[in-house]
């Protein structure tokens, strides 16, 4: 699980794609390579490389912006990037090949440097914060929050110049530490690690067969899935009408959230997570939907006024959200403290040379000793120093982007004044090497917890002149930095296992980066135009994190005068869980640990409800069958599956804001009513 609670990440197992890539009786990696000669880094950088990643930017932006403003769960999308940008050039330099056209044959650096502009970009759609800190400054938000706090509504220009000048540090930050982390501390970095093993598979001649079969797989799920997102669009003329609001399971459960929607973005979710993460948000809607929120409704008129709409934050509602907040806090804080202590200690003994690191999966000193081992490091050690980024340059690149941070952002959100920036920016690259570090121990991003520590400091430092907004503003800045300083050194090591110089991998990190400040903001734009309900609890588009990160800036601001009455109590209580389950979880072990349920996914339906939970269950139970019927086959073609179920359901969603901002309504609206409600038509149409 990747990027705390807001993105979950689940790709192939280094140790077992480490076994199928170096058979013991054959030749390394490195050594099957061995007669390719490896491009300059400007070679690596082709113009059809960056073509293509604008292309899948786009599609991956619409994809994690979905996913952003429906629940906030994003699985990793390395591996589509990765098949697909390997797809399509591919296919490019066959037909120039057949022509005698070709100049430049396609190399898996190219194809790295492919993977990293995607993600870089499609990174922007998570943490530009367009649903949850961003959006959270909105008068929507705000109304809802019943917050008199300010607001700042969305506009293109400003969070276009905003992103811009906030994305850019954390990669400057960390780049003097490349060697230290990759090659010296030999940090595994299991998603980077994996990625290099997937586009390494990928250029031998068996990888390149089973690529294109799994293309043609993600390809046909991909038609369907759009398909049925085009299929149920005409059904749903009216409001809670429509495939989407199915009564699975009777009208009664539907009151309480509790039903298959029929979306395949999110069995395609389910695919994807490992079964813990689906089991636990199913766990966590039915603790909160079908225990605590019917009897804390009971308590209608002694706990929280009666007359209340059912968006007001001192009603039920307030239940919802805190609650939520604080196992988000629990299991955030758990886990940073966890992360922090192995990163300190690592390199405690790291410096002091006492011992190894406590990396899992390293090879014993013994085993380093192999030939295969030895021959694949040395190459890869020497070209990943042979182009070498001057220090001088990320320090001078910092400082620069820093100043002109400061003197800008106060310009655009004026309550972030610029002495709360200035101080973010001295502390930054101390975070942003400890995210990046525990990240390449544990595969664990903890950028959505920097975030929130800055929205309680910077929020409590203004106070009640402008702290909320102020608080979601400094949750943004740290957000970035941290979060593109992790996603860079994952790189670094994906292309430390392909070849790929430092420098290609850089640039295209900045590139990616650019199109994302530009790409990511007019996807949102598209969606804030064409839905006029956004953010709305009930809507298609709810943006859950939006008030979550919106009320946590207020209670920073406010102190727990925000609560309504005993919910304080109830925080405590679900704090203290969140800890405590996290703790048991690592004292059993990894055995008995993985069979622990996981706070943080707990709590997502706290607010939005358990039906998304139900179709990632429904996605998992198709992946357990298919494991047991056939292994090879699932690990093999699972997650195209899973891929082409997401981008044709999130690529669905362009045509379907045209439409929406073109007010082309469906012809149909399928309902389904009870029997009081029934009977009342009858009587209407008997008149």
């Amino acid at each position: 699980m990747d990027r705390a609670e807001d993105r979950v990440e689940h790709g192939f197992n280094p140790e077992e794609e480490d076994k199928k890539g170096l058979k013991g009786d054959e030749m390394s990696v490195e050594q099957i390579f061995e007669r390719q000669e490896v491009p300059s880094w400007r070679k690596q950088l082709t113009m059809r490389a960056f073509v293509v990643s604008f292309v899948l930017s786009i599609l991956f932006s619409f994809i994690v912006m979905k996913l952003n403003l429906t629940t906030g769960i994003i699985p990793s999308l390395n591996v589509s990037a990765g098949l697909l940008g390997f797809f399509f050039v591919r296919t490019w330099t066959k037909i120039l090949e057949k022509s005698g056209l070709l100049k430049q044959p396609f190399t898996r650096q190219e194809n790295t440097v492919i993977q990293t502009c995607v993600v870089a970009s499609s990174g922007i759609a998570f943490s530009g914060g367009f649903g949850s800190y961003l959006f959270g400054m909105s008068e929507r938000i705000a109304k809802q929050s019943g917050d008199s706090g300010g607001f700042k509504n969305p506009s293109l220009g400003w969070i276009i110049g905003f992103l811009f000048v906030v994305s850019f540090l954390g990669l400057f930050s960390v780049v003097p530490l490349r060697k230290i982390m990759v090659i010296d501390f030999k940090l595994t970095y299991p998603s980077g690690t994996a990625t290099a093993h997937l586009i390494n598979s990928f250029h031998t001649p068996q990888g390149a067969k089973l690529a294109k079969k799994q293309v043609k797989t993600l390809g046909k799920f991909f038609s369907f899935s759009f398909l049925w997102g085009f299929f149920q669009w005409f059904f749903t003329a009216g409001d809670d009408c429509g495939f989407v609001s199915f009564p699975t399971f009777g009208l009664k459960a539907y009151k309480n959230k509790f039903y298959f929607d029929f979306s395949a973005t999110y069995v395609g979710v389910g695919m994807i997570c490992p079964y813990m993460i689906n089991i636990s948000v199913l766990l966590g809607g039915i603790l909160s939907w079908g225990l605590m929120w019917p009897l804390i409704e009971t308590r209608k008129g002694d706990w929280y006024p009666a007359g209340l709409p059912s968006s007001n934050m001192h009603g039920l509602q307030g239940y919802k959200v805190f609650i939520a907040i604080a196992m988000i806090l629990g299991d955030g804080l758990y886990n940073f403290f966890k992360v922090l202590s192995r990163t300190l200690t690592g390199l405690f003994y790291q410096v002091r040379g006492r011992q190894a690191l406590p990396i899992a999966n390293q090879p014993s000193p013994e085993s380093d000793t192999s030939k295969k081992l030895s021959y694949d490091d040395q190459r890869r050690t020497q070209l990943f120093l042979k182009d070498q980024i001057p220090t001088w340059f990320s320090i001078a690149g910092y400082v620069t982007i820093a100043a002109i941070s400061t003197i800008v952002v106060p310009h655009i959100i004026h309550e972030l004044k610029w002495y709360y920036i200035l101080v973010i920016y001295i502390f930054a690259p101390t975070l942003a090497f400890c995210n990046a570090y525990g990240c390449g121990l544990t595969d664990w991003s903890l950028a959505s917890t920097y975030g929130k520590l800055a929205i309680f400091t910077i929020g409590a430092w203004a106070g009640s002149h402008g702290g909320v907004l102020a608080g979601l503003a400094a949750c943004g800045v740290m957000m970035n930095i941290v979060s593109t300083a992790s996603d860079l050194m994952q790189d670094f090591k994906t292309g430390y296992l392909t070849l790929a110089s430092p420098r290609s991998m850089f640039v295209s990190q900045v590139i990616g980066t650019s199109m994302g400040c530009i790409v990511s903001p007019c996807v949102f734009w598209l969606f804030y135009k064409a839905f006029d309900d956004l953010g709305l609890p009930n809507s298609q588009y709810p943006a859950p994190f939006a008030i979550v990160y919106r009320n946590m800036s207020i209670l920073g601001v406010q102190g727990f005068s925000a609560l309504p009455k005993n919910c304080l109590l109830l925080c405590y209580v679900f704090f203290g869980a969140a800890i405590a389950i996290n703790f048991i979880k690592d004292m059993l072990g990894k055995k008995w640990g993985s069979f622990i349920p996981l706070p943080m996914a707990m709590a997502i339906p706290f607010y939005l409800g358990p039906y998304f939970a139900i179709d990632m269950c429904v996605g998992s139970l198709i992946l357990f069958v298919w494991e047991k019927l056939n292994k090879a086959k699932a690990d093999a073609f699972a997650p195209a599956v899973a891929s082409g179920l997401i981008c044709g359901d999130g690529i669905w969603t362009l045509p379907n804001s045209i439409l929406a901002l073109a007010r082309v309504k469906p012809p149909i609206c399928m309902k389904f009513l009870s029997r009081a409600t029934n009977s009342k038509v009858d009587t209407f149409l008997g008149s």
